[in-house]
């Protein structure tokens, strides 16, 4: 698995797309599609969104993100900044924060986007 994350707008869906010649058809995207359908889908976007949705939905987003198996996936830095007054933003912000950790330590490969440009932090060079 790779895992892409960065922070909003950096161009982590762009590079999924350039990397692996894909469509955005072929990518889920975690603000929309049905929960059950990321669990069978290779490509992942917003997964971040999928957490906070997952949340909503009463899913336990630890225990669905610790049984995903896709090939790549993307998930948004969204712990920086200011904490949340509203407890659910920062449950939502904490979840995220755990998924990201189960991911990053299933993945082969970790890379950060910023300013559309990747950079490996986990993995072999290529």
């Amino acid at each position: 698995m790779i895992m892409i994350t960065g922070g909003a707008f950096q161009g982590k869906t762009e590079y999924m797309k350039k990397r692996f010649s894909l469509t955005a058809d072929e990518i889920a995207d975690g603000r929309s599609c049905d929960i059950s359908e990321l669990a069978e889908s290779r490509f992942i976007t917003h997964y971040e969104l999928a957490v906070k949705r997952m949340l909503s939905e009463g899913i336990d987003p630890i225990v669905f993100t610790g049984a995903l198996d896709c090939e790549a996936i993307e998930i948004n830095e969204i712990g920086c900044g200011i904490i949340p007054l509203d407890k659910s933003e920062r449950e939502w912000r904490e979840m995220t924060g755990r998924a990201g950790c189960i991911l990053a330590g299933k993945a082969d490969e970790v890379m950060r986007v910023c300013c559309g440009i990747p950079t490996l932090i986990k993995g072999e060079k290529r």
